[in-house]
């Protein structure tokens, strides 16, 4: 079994009706974050917008050892909106989703919604609620920012798995439990979010520590991230 197959969904894992419900709720999220980005994007955002979508698209087409048989990869929802805000960041991961599929024919086109739905809309709305509820701690000092990240990395991961769950509840292949299934996928992207959770953290920290102005989660504080430990 591949995570690849789990979260970043091939075609035929769900039936056609599910694939079109879910292809237009990625279309209208898509659009709320179009809307949401015009806000957001600025001089300082636009750049690094790029920067995290080339950062996702890279670490996305690496995986990771998880069990014999199973690999995984970041999803980059909450690494992109702590980076870059949840409008923009779902653009980012959206438009990824959408090269690969359409270029590299990595995740079905018929599950495009999908994975759309599951990791650009699901993933980043999760990954930054949770990081804005555990704002106060982010901006105490780095060790806080680190553990906002990775807090905010791991349920993203976790929740968005669930995303799949219900497609699968809806137009999947009736032979399998869906107990089974849920244990299954759930069980092994909680897993997969202790890795996606330390590389978004490391890479949160990181950047924090050259140019705090740069991330969104920070923006606001009086004085982000001084050279407190």
């Amino acid at each position: 079994m591949s995570t690849y197959v789990a979260m970043h969904m091939s075609d035929g894992l769900i039936n056609a009706r599910t694939s079109i419900i879910f292809g237009g709720i990625a279309v209208v999220g898509m659009a709320a974050a179009m809307v949401g980005a015009r806000r957001d994007l600025d001089d300082r955002t636009a750049p690094m917008a790029g920067l995290v979508a080339a950062f996702v698209f890279a670490t996305q087409m690496l995986n990771f050892p998880i069990l014999p048989g199973v690999s995984g990869h970041l999803l980059g929802g909450a690494l992109a909106a702590i980076l870059v805000g949840p409008w923009v960041g779902a653009l980012c991961v959206g438009i990824v989703l959408a090269v690969q599929a359409l270029v590299f024919a990595d995740g079905g086109l018929t599950a495009l919604g999908a994975n759309i739905t599951n990791m650009a809309l699901i993933g980043t709305a999760v990954g930054y609620l949770v990081a804005v509820a555990l704002r106060p701690l982010a901006v105490r000092s780095r060790a806080g920012l680190f553990t906002t990240a990775f807090v905010a990395a791991f349920c993203n991961t976790v929740l968005a798995s669930l995303g799949f769950v219900l497609e699968f509840a809806i137009g999947g292949d009736a032979a399998f439990s869906l107990a089974g299934v849920t244990g299954t996928i759930v069980g092994l992207h909680a897993l997969i979010g202790i890795g996606e959770g330390v590389i978004t953290a490391l890479t949160v920290t990181a950047v924090a520590s050259a140019r705090p102005d740069l991330v969104h989660l920070l923006r606001g504080t009086a004085k982000p991230l001084e050279v407190r430990t």
